[in-house]
């Protein structure tokens, strides 16, 4: 099944839009004979939503999943080109992931993973390209000069950080942590600009825009820390944790689990390609009205809209000012990821960075295609945005501008996530001041509405870990308001 999500290029074809995906469910509508009142209605097919829709079905109640697209996954979703995934969204878990563990786990597939980096064979080198010049080094001088340049921008504390952020999964838990998100990334490094060389500093802030795909200005410095936090405090834990295990098979191959499960309970409903236009919460019971005019009602209502989207939403009550506001201010991740497949096998044990003048800025050998070409996943941000598909032509340049001579290009494989109406943008990273403002708001429930993203999680936010998390805390919290009372007993 082809989904209408993503793009593909090619010599031969030239731009196509849509590739395919295990992830596109057929029919796109199951809907149930039974009431039409449902014990809870889910909205959204990403992991937050899946998880929630799965662990409620096996709870015992009726549960319609309303999704926007055509497919399941969210912003984690792969396509299947030539029997080869590419990672259009989310991609990387680690073992470290407690959620995403438990369900590698349950559905038996802890087998599945394979790592990213393979550098036992061709170029095998890390390419630095910066406004000082190119410089050519081995992966083990690539990892010191990140670590040093990291180190220097986490050590706040003389301690990495694990005095501010001692418990990476209550973030706030020591108050000194909310200044820091007062600071930008960008105040950060120009704090210890004077420490950092040319080459550490040009690194450190290709990383960082990397992980939140904004700007330097638009970066929360606390968000970071953060996730430095949850890798252990250390530059191996986040090259372990962030950018190393995949799925051999890709994200669908994982996401679809959840839903086959939830399936085969004989108690899930669903429809497809159905925008929701607007929630009402009538203190009974919960109305969605689709765009196109449909209406459903259930007790309950788990909405996974994304924090970028939700003010396309009507709601009545409406939000509150605190949500209504972080809403609109939003996140920052803008990321253009783009798959390159390149014939040059040897640029399989290949990294590199290419800033600040490129508009993809890190890319790494991610893999090798059933026709033997190297795979070549690439990254940019709202720092130097495009929109790949307008300009195929500067796309083509941007990743062979990666590695001059070193990129012949046989495929573009992406996924335009900032024009995408349903996401509004990538992976959540906060602004300065969002998540000291705003965090408890946008986690709150909302009458008969339950808020589950992985853009509010408390642990892994941002993370596939931190949707099943948010997954996880709806459903508990809707089977706690639905579950039947206890009869009383009497004891002689």
């Amino acid at each position: 099944m082809t989904s209408r999500d993503g793009f593909q290029w090619t010599p031969e074809t030239g731009l196509a839009q849509g590739v395919p995906s295990i992830g596109v469910i057929s029919p796109s509508t199951k809907i149930s004979s039974s009431p039409e009142k449902y014990d809870v209605i889910v909205v959204g097919g990403g992991y937050s939503g899946l998880t929630a829709t799965r662990d409620l079905t096996v709870a015992g109640l009726r549960v319609l999943l309303v999704e926007a697209r055509d497919r399941i996954g969210g912003r984690s979703w792969s396509s299947n080109i030539g029997d080869y995934p590419f990672e259009m969204g989310g991609t990387w878990v680690h073992w470290g992931q407690p959620h995403v563990w438990r369900e590698i786990s349950r559905y038996n597939m802890r087998t599945e993973l394979e790592e990213s980096f393979d550098f036992s064979r061709g170029v095998n080198h890390f390419q630095l390209r910066t406004t000082h010049g190119t410089s050519i080094m081995s992966h083990e001088e690539e990892d010191t000069i990140l670590a040093a340049g990291l180190e220097k921008f986490v050590n706040v504390d003389g301690d990495m950080g694990r005095k501010v952020i001692p418990y990476a999964h209550d973030a706030f838990f020591v108050p000194e942590a909310r200044r820091y998100d007062e600071m930008s990334a960008q105040d950060r490094v120009n704090t210890i600009a004077l420490s950092l060389t040319p080459n550490e500093r040009a690194s450190l802030e290709s990383f960082i825009l990397l992980c939140s795909c904004g700007t330097l200005e638009t970066t929360s410095f606390f968000e970071f820390l953060h996730w430095w936090a949850l890798c252990g405090y250390s530059y191996r834990g986040c090259m372990d944790s962030l950018i190393s295990y995949k799925f051999k098979k890709g994200q669908s191959s994982f996401a679809i689990k959840f839903f086959k499960e939830a399936l085969a309970t004989g108690r899930l409903s669903y429809v497809f390609n159905a925008p929701v236009s607007s929630i009402n919460d009538q203190g009974d019971e919960v109305t969605l009205t689709t765009r196109d005019g449909r209406q459903y009602t259930g007790a309950r209502l788990v909405s996974t809209i994304p924090l970028n989207v939700l003010n396309s939403v009507s709601f009545d009550p409406p939000l509150s000012p605190q949500r209504a506001t972080a809403t609109n201010i939003g996140h920052v991740n803008q990321c253009v990821k783009v798959h390159a497949e390149v014939s040059s096998k040897d640029m399989r044990s290949w990294t590199g960075i290419s800033y600040p003048f490129n508009k993809l800025i890190y890319a790494i050998g991610d893999g090798t295609t059933p026709s033997g070409n190297t795979h070549i996943v690439c990254f940019g941000g709202s720092s130097n945005h495009i929109h790949p598909e307008e300009d195929i032509n500067e796309t083509k340049k941007a990743v062979e501008n990666m590695a001059p001579g070193n990129m012949d290009i046989k495929r573009l494989v992406f996924h335009n996530w900032s024009k995408d109406e349903f996401a509004k943008g990538a992976w959540f990273f906060s602004p300065p001041r969002l998540l000291s403002t705003s965090l408890d708001a946008m986690r709150a429930r909302h009458g008969n509405v339950v808020f589950a993203s992985s853009d509010w999680a408390i642990g892994w936010r941002s993370f596939i870990d931190g949707a099943i998390e948010e997954g996880t805390r709806a459903a508990m919290t809707v089977m706690e308001d639905l579950r039947p009372a206890p009869a009383l007993r009497s004891y002689l």
